[in-house]
C-alpha cells in the first residue's frame, strides 16, 4: 500500500521539481535579455532562485524526503530536503558565522570551493599530513569531485542560501577533517557529527535513518564507537562553516583538528568506492 502511493508521490515530485526549474531557466534567460535594466534581477535575490510558497516548500519537502529514503544517493533530493526544512537552522548557523571574525570575512567575501578554485596540482605536491595534501587524496581516493554539488534553489534569503551552499562545498571538507571515507558507515558518522553542529533537520534525518542500511556488524561499530565520537566532536567543535578553509591548505591536518577541537577519530572504517551526497 505504502509503496505505490510513495512512488506516486516520487512521480508528481519529479514533475513539479522540473516545472520549478523550468522556471527558473526562464528567469535566468529573461535577466540576462534585460541586462539594460538597472534593476538587479531575481528580485535581490540570486541567480537560480526558484520562489516558492510555505505549502510548495512543504510539498516538496515530504516529496524530496520519500525520494531521499529510497535512494539516499540521490544528492539532488537532498539538497532539495535541506533548502526546504532548514531555515531557522540556516539562520543560527549565519549568526555563528557573524558573530566569528573568520566567518565573518567568509560571509563578506563569499569563496567557491570548485574545481575551477583550487590549485589541485599545489594541493598534489603538499607535505603529507598537510590539510590540502589530505583533502586532495581524499578527492583522488574516492574518485568524488567538489563541482558534484547542486546549486541553491529554494532558499528566500541569499545570505542564506549562501551559508546552504558552503556548508555543501564544506562536506567533503568535513570528510578529510574526520578521516571518514564515503561509504555508509562513514556518511552516517559524518550526519551525526553535522547534525550536532548544524542542527539542520536533512542531517538530523540523515543520521536517524541511515543507520538502517547498516549491517549488523556496522551498527555495533556506530553505536559503541564512532556515533558517540562523531557527536560529541560536533557539540563542542568550533563551527566548521567559519574556518577559511582555501587559506588553510599547507596547515597540518593535526593542528587544524586542535584548533577546531575535533579529535582523530577512533578507528578508520574501511573506504568504498560507493559516492555518497
Amino acid at each position: 500500500m505504502w509503496l505505490p502511493a510513495s512512488k506516486q508521490l516520487q512521480r508528481w515530485f519529479n514533475q513539479r521539481h522540473r516545472v520549478l526549474t523550468c522556471k527558473a531557466v526562464c528567469v535566468q534567460q529573461l535577466c540576462i535579455s534585460s541586462s539594460q535594466f538597472t534593476e538587479p534581477c531575481y528580485d535581490g535575490l540570486y541567480p537560480g532562485h526558484i520562489p516558492t510558497t510555505p505549502i510548495q516548500k512543504a510539498l516538496l519537502a515530504v516529496g524530496s524526503g520519500v525520494a531521499a529514503l529510497q535512494n539516499p544517493y540521490r544528492h539532488d533530493m537532498v539538497a532539495v530536503l535541506g533548502e526546504t526544512t532548514g531555515h531557522l537552522a540556516l539562520i543560527n548557523l549565519r549568526d555563528r558565522m557573524r558573530n566569528d571574525p573568520e566567518g565573518y570575512t567568509i560571509l563578506i567575501e563569499r569563496p567557491r570551493i570548485r574545481l575551477s578554485t583550487l590549485d589541485l596540482s599545489k594541493m598534489s605536491s603538499l607535505p603529507d599530513g598537510s590539510f590540502g595534501r589530505e583533502y586532495f587524496r581524499f578527492l583522488e581516493d574516492n574518485h568524488v569531485t567538489p563541482d558534484s554539488r547542486a546549486d541553491v534553489k529554494f532558499v528566500d534569503n541569499e545570505e542564506l542560501a549562501y551559508v546552504i551552499q558552503r556548508y555543501r562545498e564544506v562536506h567533503d571538507l568535513l570528510h578529510t577533517l574526520l578521516g571518514m571515507p564515503t561509504n555508509m558507515l562513514g556518511e552516517v558518522a559524518v550526519k551525526w557529527f553535522e547534525a550536532a553542529q548544524t542542527g539542520l533537520p536533512m542531517c538530523t534525518l540523515g543520521a536517524v535513518l541511515g543507520p538502517l542500511r547498516l549491517n549488523a556488524s556496522r551498527l555495533q561499530t556506530l553505536f559503541t564507537t564512532l556515533g558517540p565520537w562523531a557527536l560529541q566532536n560536533g557539540r563542542r567543535a568550533r563551527c566548521v562553516l567559519s574556518i577559511f578553509y582555501e587559506r588553510r591548505w599547507e596547515q597540518s591536518l593535526e593542528d587544524l583538528r586542535q584548533e577546531l577541537n575535533i579529535e582523530p577519530p577512533p578507528i578508520m572504517p574501511s573506504a568504498s568506492k560507493k559516492r555518497s551526497t
